[in-house]
């Protein structure tokens, strides 16, 4: 067994979450006159999804108009009253009491057609309302209201769900010692597989990682963010998550040679043609094997088969491993 730069990895079990989630709710209240999208299909933002009855906002908004500009003309009305007794005050010809009271009902006119302004405004948003769009681009959800229920915006106004899925987010822990590790590394990668060992979305990039460690798990929360454009990967999926935390050097031991024990984990090595329990430090996975970085020195053979009938001392007789053979 040789020792050799080494990949220093861990696979740790992760869970998929959407990169943003948002809630599509009726903003006004009125009845669905139809939904625009399909469910479940991707949407770009901007897409309308719903169509809200549009004649009573029409109609409030054509009202706020009105009002508008009545409260207009009443201002060009006090405006010039205004202007008519700004010289006669000036010559004593009226009243101070008349100037202020055009004064003042010049002011009440602004300030009126401001208001009516403003409703103006917000009646044209009210209409702008009954038709609602996507906020977001990504994956639509179920429809929370039928064609002609009614809708509005108090607790029950969400109409449907919107998911974004490229990029996808995977949430995940580490141990405090293995996050110290992917800490010191330089380069960290981060990939994944499904439960069948298939390679997915290629790598991605730890975008999160917890300041603090969670007491009661003793573990490190991150997130890495992988692109999606196929939605190979779905919110709330489990997948196997491979942290690659740098290089180091060490031996390649098969899964199958490691044997954990109270006292840690060990390995069965041959000296003088005689199985001896040799503890072994180790530090994470390269593929399907563990990375030894500590126990082994060059030349030592590790046992590999029939572990059950092992205790120190026997006697063994050892057999090149396939790829040491070639």
């Amino acid at each position: 067994m040789q020792e050799q730069e080494l990949p220093l990895s861990l696979e740790v079990v992760g869970q998929a979450e959407a990169s943003k989630h948002v809630e599509v709710r009726a903003r006004v209240t009125g009845l669905i006159e139809r939904q625009r999208y399909s469910e479940g299909e991707p949407v770009r933002a901007g897409d309308v999804l719903y169509q809200i009855e549009r004649a009573p906002f029409e109609i409030a908004l054509q009202q706020a108009r009105a009002h508008l500009a009545q409260q207009q003309a009443q201002l060009e009305q006090a405006r010039r009253e205004h202007e008519r007794l700004r010289p006669l005050a000036e010559s004593q010809a009226v009243s101070r009491r008349e100037a202020d009271s055009a004064e003042s009902a010049l002011q009440l006119a602004q300030a009126a057609v401001a208001q009516a302004q403003a409703q103006v405004r917000e009646a044209e948003l009210n209409l702008s309302y009954t038709t609602v769009t996507a906020p977001i681009a990504g994956i639509s959800g179920r429809s929370q209201k039928s064609e002609g229920a009614l809708v509005n915006p108090g607790a029950d106004s969400l109409l449907t769900t919107i998911a974004q899925v490229d990029p996808i987010w995977v949430r995940f822990a580490l141990s405090e010692t293995e996050a110290a590790q992917m800490r010191q590394g330089n380069g960290t990668q981060v990939s994944l597989t499904d439960a069948r060992g298939a390679s997915l979305l290629g790598v991605g990039k730890i975008n999160f990682a917890a300041t603090a460690v969670d007491t009661s798990l003793g573990t490190v929360s991150l997130r890495a963010e992988f692109a999606n454009p196929r939605q190979q990967v779905l919110p709330g999926q489990f997948l196997k998550v491979h942290v690659t935390l740098g290089r180091t050097r060490g031996f390649l031991v098969p899964q199958s040679a490691v044997v954990q024990t109270e006292q840690g984990r060990m390995v069965w090595v041959v000296r003088d043609s005689q199985a001896q329990p040799t503890p072994i430090q180790t530090g994470g996975w390269s593929g399907s094997d563990w990375v030894v970085t500590g126990g082994l020195k060059a030349g030592d053979q590790v046992i590999v088969d029939n572990l059950m009938k092992l205790r120190p001392g026997v006697p063994v007789t050892t057999q090149a491993a396939p790829s040491e053979a070639n």
